[in-house]
């Protein structure tokens, strides 16, 4: 909600907001001069001509029923976001089942530095700009696509993203070929070009038919317009590799994050900037420089020589990319903390998830996060857990911290990873780390 407001208040609209708690992002709110109340009261629309509101927020929340009461219109986020980036001749749309937010901020962090001056809207903080949006003055947007309840579909933007297509959110979209259909879909709507990972079937399965766009593959595959070749780890097992176009090699790359699902999204990103005609070396130089977004394999600190990071992995092809990665980096063990995210996620996919949660060397879980549902499948951590040789589970972050801190040695990572509030586990453990160096 945040990159929108900004946005809209730089483009002269006069702008209010309300939350239930305090964060840094409003407090980058509030020194724009854009008033935020804490709590949601009726009164706090007073004056509104349009009220916009995130899918968090249920239909007889106060404010929004004395919108509706009073007449005035009320548009869900993705609708915003969809009337916002219609204002921008060049907007750039990054959908996929994993990897969005890595991407998006690639591109932005590009575009940046090679003065295109975009806005953007980006699912998590981008280190280089300190946020998660910003409001440029030039014709050019970023933003994530969502596929979730068909939100991307208000987008109609001038290049679009296809990272990937699999399987998640069954509880909306069935199955797999109602997701193909919607990602079809909105590669239809998209006016310029579709950037689109040639690797992946059911990605080029969204493509086909598609006459009004010109379509661009990439991947590791030599055949895809965009290649990636000769890719060979570096000190730290972060991934180096060359760009061929066409069959011509364009320049090295040597990214700062670990992966080969980072390969992929790199090669994504130099793909949409090479489209906005910035040099294939200066593309080079940013994709190094780019140090991840938060809550991505975000490295939290070293402590006593254990190291401690975060990464939002919530279903089981991010998780097993991420841990793969992780046990590729050349730690004494590796230690996932894991909070399952949705019973129905965590029940489709319960096979997939504890062959991926074998990959570490010990796995920490929670109980299951409800998020939106209820626990109509009957399904539990222990479910899981059965299923991860020599794994643990626990119903606080407190007992995760104590259990993993007593066990883990110097040269081990910690790794706390899901699509809740698990960061809260990996704040505990830095903390206390912290207190234990300080009474050393």
């Amino acid at each position: 909600m945040c990159p929108m407001a900004e946005i809209l208040h730089h483009r002269g609209y006069r702008i209010t907001g309300s939350d239930n708690a305090e964060s840094e992002t409003l407090q980058r709110i509030r020194s724009y001069g854009i008033p935020v109340f804490m709590g949601h009261k009726p009164e706090n629309i007073q004056g509104a001509e349009l009220v916009v509101y995130t899918a968090a927020v249920k239909q007889d929340n106060p404010e929004l029923k004395a919108a509706k009461e009073q007449g005035i219109p009320c548009v869900e986020r993705s609708v915003m976001l969809g009337l916002l980036t219609d204002q921008y001749s060049r907007s750039i749309a990054v959908s996929g089942t994993h990897g969005k937010t890595t991407t998006t901020g690639m591109i932005t962090q590009i575009l940046l530095e090679n003065g295109a001056d975009p806005s953007a809207v980006i699912g998590g903080r981008l280190p280089h700009i300190g946020s998660n949006g910003r409001s440029g003055a030039s014709d050019t947007i970023v933003c994530e696509a969502c596929e979730y309840v068909d939100t991307f579909l208000q987008l109609h933007p001038w290049l679009s993203v296809i990272l990937n297509v699999d399987e998640d959110h069954l509880d909306y979209f069935k199955n797999l070929d109602a997701i193909v259909r919607s990602f079809h879909q909105f590669a239809q709507q998209t006016k310029g070009i579709v950037i689109v990972n040639g690797d992946d079937p059911n990605a080029r399965r969204s493509v086909e038919g598609i006459q009004q766009a010109e379509v661009l593959t990439f991947g590791f595959s030599p055949e895809n317009d965009y290649s990636a070749a000769h890719v060979a780890p570096q000190p730290g097992v972060m991934e180096q590799f060359s760009v061929v176009k066409h069959g011509q090699e364009l320049c090295r790359i040597s990214l700062s994050v670990p992966g080969k699902h980072n390969v992929l999204n790199a090669l994504a990103a130099f793909a949409a900037a090479d489209c906005m005609g910035i040099p294939p070396q200066s593309i080079a130089a940013s994709l190094h420089a780019f140090t991840g977004v938060h809550r991505r394999f975000e490295i939290r600190g070293t402590f006593n020589g254990i190291t401690v990071a975060d990464d939002f992995a919530h279903h089981p092809t991010e998780l097993e990319a991420t841990l793969t990665a992780a046990m590729q980096m050349g730690f004494r063990q590796v230690w996932a903390l894991f909070q399952p995210h949705t019973y129905s996620r965590t029940y489709l996919f319960l096979s997939d998830f504890a062959r991926v949660l074998s990959i570490p060397d010990h796995a920490v879980l929670s109980e299951i996060l409800a998020v939106r549902e209820e626990n109509t499948y009957n399904i539990y951590t222990k479910d899981l857990a059965e299923k991860i040789p020599g794994s643990v589970w626990f119903n606080t972050f407190q007992e995760m911290a104590d259990y993993t801190m007593k066990r883990a040695q110097p040269g081990d990572l910690i790794l706390t990873l899901g699509g809740g509030n698990i960061y809260q586990c990996a704040d505990l453990l830095v903390e206390k780390y912290k207190a234990q160096e300080k009474n050393a």
